[in-house]
């Protein structure tokens, strides 16, 4: 490989986890409806202001042992994690699609399903100020994608809503609960603003595959009688990502498996 490239992918590397330390901030301030401009970065315990020093992504983390420097109150492995993970993407993401700008319509995809991700694992919610956006912004990017037309698009965003509402209403009449919350059909809606309406169906297909293989251990190990809240929007992103890169692949090997 070639040193400018690798350059690069150092690069995009290190764009992903100042980003993803940003995302921290979101998931960590979104839920409690605080800004995420204002405080500048502070220690949730002690309230002491972080140095810029602090901050620098993963090694910080590592340097301070994974405690506060004024302090020394433990903290989470899920801030590295979630940096490194939005690190990871990134460079994915650019090893597809190269310098471009389809790269920066999906850095920005992929950083809304970390932040939504982590934030329905925490909270069991998805919050209306990402996705609701999130739909706007994937269909104005449709029109900066040369295999997704508006159209597709819009699609999208109608079969990736309508089909969980259904799913919901339905699941809601027969066992006379709630099952799946409406931030799970915006999330999906966004989704299909992203990908197109092509994608919401198999990507619904790989989340329900992966929430039933585990989830439904989950719900049996820890819920009384088979019942434990196990939140679906992570199972929806990770799909999302999986048929972003390699759905195409998946389908077509399928298709030509079953010929």
């Amino acid at each position: 490989m070639p040193n400018y490239l690798i350059l690069m992918f150092v690069s995009v590397f290190v764009l992903g986890a100042i980003v993803g330390s940003f995302l921290n901030v979101c998931i960590y301030r979104i839920p409690a409806g605080q800004s995420i401009v204002f405080p500048a970065s502070h220690c949730p315990v002690c309230a002491a202001s972080l140095r810029w020093y602090h901050n620098v992504p993963i090694l910080s983390f590592l340097l301070l042992r994974a405690k506060c420097a004024f302090c020394g109150v433990k903290i989470s492995w899920r801030y590295p994690l979630v940096e490194l993970l939005t690190a990871l993407l990134f460079v994915l993401v650019f090893s597809y699609f190269g310098l471009s700008v389809i790269s920066l319509v999906f850095f920005l995809f992929v950083s809304a399903l970390v932040v939504i991700s982590f934030i329905d694992l925490d909270c069991q919610i998805i919050p209306d100020i990402i996705s609701l956006p999130g739909i706007v912004v994937g269909f104005c990017c449709s029109f900066l994608l040369p295999w997704l037309s508006w159209q597709d698009s819009l699609y999208g965003i109608l079969l990736g809503g309508g089909s969980l509402f259904v799913v919901a209403i339905t699941y809601e009449f027969l066992a006379k609960k709630e099952g799946m919350g409406g931030g799970d059909i915006k999330l999906l809606a966004m989704i299909g603003a992203f990908l197109g309406w092509k994608a919401v169906l198999p990507i619904i297909f790989f989340s329900s595959l992966a929430g039933t293989l585990i989830g439904v251990p989950l719900m049996l190990f820890n819920g009384k009688d088979g019942r434990f809240a196990i939140p679906f929007g992570p199972f929806l992103s990770v799909a999302a990502i999986f048929y972003l890169f390699w759905g195409n692949s998946v389908i077509g090997w399928y298709l030509h498996f079953f010929q």
